[in-house]
């Protein structure tokens, strides 16, 4: 808890690492990871923190551009697709897309979707939504493959990109949200490796008929 100032990854050995989790990757497009993986280098944001240790933050080229238009950003109003069977706890999508680059924010997380994981019982979060892009309610159960949302830039986002992490605890019920103990999370069905890097171009593999 060292608020990025000393860049120490959150140590393993305090957290109880099981269960982790394999899921399909959220986009049917190409996607750029911009941060994700096990180390401060290669996950700054995340890493320092327990419940987000494992966490990602995708991008589509172009990226990184420092427009203040939402539309020069490749990811904005891309579909999300859920990467899991499971049960939707929360779904939350009133909070307005900030100007990139701002600090206008309402919320951390911004719009978002809430998942239990049929298999495992834990959670995976979904942040930074659109606006009125929500396609989920509460209590809905989706497959993996069924469309959640549309990617935004609501809360605490630099330009519009997805969030995305595993958690032992309801993020509904957590007091202190920041300090849930964060999971691994492991991807399948992609050309990439199982937990891409930052910088990893990562491509869905398409089932061929």
């Amino acid at each position: 808890m060292t608020m990025n100032i000393i860049q120490l990854a959150y140590p393993v050995r305090i957290i109880n690492v099981h269960p982790s989790v394999t899921v399909k990757w959220p986009f049917s497009e190409q996607t750029v990871v911009g941060w994700g993986g096990d180390s401060t280098d290669n996950n700054l944001p995340h890493a320092t923190w327990p419940s987000e240790r494992w966490a990602y933050d995708l991008v589509m080229e172009p990226y990184n551009t420092g427009s203040t238009n939402l539309e020069d950003y490749g990811i904005w109003k891309k579909k999300v697709l859920s990467p899991v069977s499971g049960t939707v706890i929360a779904a939350f999508d009133d909070e307005s897309d900030i100007v990139p680059g701002t600090e206008k924010f309402i919320s951390m997380e911004g719009n978002h979707v809430y998942l239990r994981i049929d298999a495992t019982g834990t959670y995976l979060l979904l942040n930074h939504l659109k606006k009125d892009s929500v396609t989920v309610t509460v209590g809905d159960h989706v497959n993996a493959g069924e469309v959640l949302g549309h990617v935004g830039n609501s809360g605490s986002t630099s330009e519009p990109h997805l969030h995305i992490h595993h958690q032992r605890q309801d993020p509904t019920q957590t007091l202190l949200p920041i300090l849930a103990e964060g999971l691994p999370l492991y991807f399948e069905g992609t050309n990439a490796e199982a937990m891409p890097l930052k910088g990893t171009e990562v491509t869905p593999m398409r089932n061929e008929p």
